[in-house]
């Protein structure tokens, strides 16, 4: 059987802070359709990693790929063109703004009026889209010119996923998605990670919290001190087995 063309490659990714070497030599093949979890420990590189995964940073060393071609990201919404969509802990979303002003922000539809030059946002139309994507993600909300400071927070997070479905993105970074969130809010967001990946996208996940990786997760990559010492698929392991991992990382990376 042959094997897929990893949707996401990396080769001898590294990122320093001046003398401070946050991520060192990680190679990384992140393929279509897969549930990845990157965990570790506080400082272990995951961030600076994801960093520069979603163009927030450039590498020091190294190179990206996607689908075999070489690609380097000069931003966010550089990422976010090539389809790499991030969702970071705080959501990023205008609490005071709707629904369909959250998930259109910054891309707003518009609709000519009078003249072919003159356009007006298309509010209707923004609407009726907002609605076609959270109801892919099977969120009952019906009312999308609800303020977003009104939804709870499992809802904020299905907003913030709409958001990257319209960019159509392909691969989907989240960051700590069920943080702060309670036993009913946490079960919905893990709901909508499932759906991403019924739906063949691509989700890289990072979580401190173990039994969601181990609910979630086909394969996990544990980091220590800037690299990668463990990248195995997540069958057969518990989220003590999880936790142990990473404590025998830390401990060799001391």
């Amino acid at each position: 059987m042959t094997k897929p063309t990893p949707i996401l490659s990396l080769r001898g990714i590294g990122k320093s802070y001046g003398a401070v070497v946050a991520v060192s030599e990680v190679d990384l093949d992140i393929f279509p359709g897969e549930v990845v979890a990157i965990c570790g420990d506080n400082g272990a590189g995951k961030s600076s990693l994801i960093k520069v995964i979603s163009g927030a940073e450039e590498p020091t060393a190294g190179s990206l790929a996607m689908r075999g071609k070489p690609v380097s990201f000069a931003s966010p919404h550089d990422a976010l063109e090539h389809g790499v969509a991030t969702i970071y802990q705080d959501l990023a979303l205008a609490p005071r703004l709707s629904i369909a002003q959250n998930v259109f922000m910054g891309s707003e539809l518009t609709r000519p009026v009078l003249l072919p030059f003159l356009r007006v946002i298309d509010k209707k139309r923004m609407i009726a889209e907002s609605q076609r994507f959270l109801s892919q993600l099977s969120v009952s909300v019906t009312d999308m010119t609800r303020p977003v400071e009104r939804l709870s927070g499992g809802q904020r997070q299905a907003v913030a996923i709409s958001r990257a479905l319209r960019w159509n993105a392909e691969i989907i970074i989240m960051d700590e998605p069920t943080a702060a969130l309670g036993v009913k809010e946490t079960a919905l967001v893990l709901d909508l990670i499932r759906k991403l990946k019924a739906d063949r996208r691509t989700v890289i996940l990072i979580s401190h919290n173990m039994r969601d990786v181990v609910a979630l997760a086909d394969r996990v990559v544990i980091m220590g001190a800037g690299r990668k010492y463990v990248d195995r698929p997540i069958h057969g392991l518990s989220a003590d087995d999880l936790t142990h991992l990473i404590m025998s990382g830390n401990a060799r990376a001391a």
